[in-house]
């Protein structure tokens, strides 16, 4: 993968982490915390999260053709080292104050990381969709069967 396509992904995944954060929690925050607001700092958090979880995302690149196997294992470790990370760093900030607000977090990162891998699945059907298109036409052009 070149660098700028890996930029450019980088990017869309922190778009799409950053606003599913944001989206789940003031979701939770209706049920749970209905008064708290989103103070500035808590954006910085989020931006930060995202930021690192955008930047794990180097797990599932390869240059390599890898079978099917192989990237759902690499899913598996993506995830684990996102909720290792993740978890860890909510310690060092405080953010998690007791082992119940632990497994919060680790199910709040688990619905984040499901609606990602969702989102980009979408997107990776319908850009497969497109190259299958043009293939078709190509071969149509050359005089093959459709």
């Amino acid at each position: 993968m070149k660098l700028n396509e890996f930029i450019k992904k980088l990017v869309q995944n922190y778009m799409l982490i950053f606003a599913s954060i944001i989206i789940v929690l003031t979701i939770l925050r209706q049920f749970f915390y209905p008064d708290m607001p989103f103070d500035l700092k808590s954006i910085y958090i989020i931006m930060g999260f995202s930021f690192i979880s955008a930047l794990v995302g180097f797990i599932l690149n390869s240059s390599l053709n890898i079978s099917e196997k192989n990237m759902r294992i690499r899913m598996a470790i993506h995830f684990f080292a996102l909720e290792t990370i993740l978890i860890s760093l909510g310690v060092i900030f405080g953010l998690p104050t007791s082992a119940s607000s632990i497994l919060i977090l680790a199910l709040e990162i688990a619905v984040i990381y499901v609606i990602v891998r969702l989102l980009s699945w979408q997107n990776d059907k319908k850009v497969a969709e497109q190259i299958n298109e043009g293939l078709k036409s190509l071969k149509k052009d050359m005089g093959g069967e459709p």
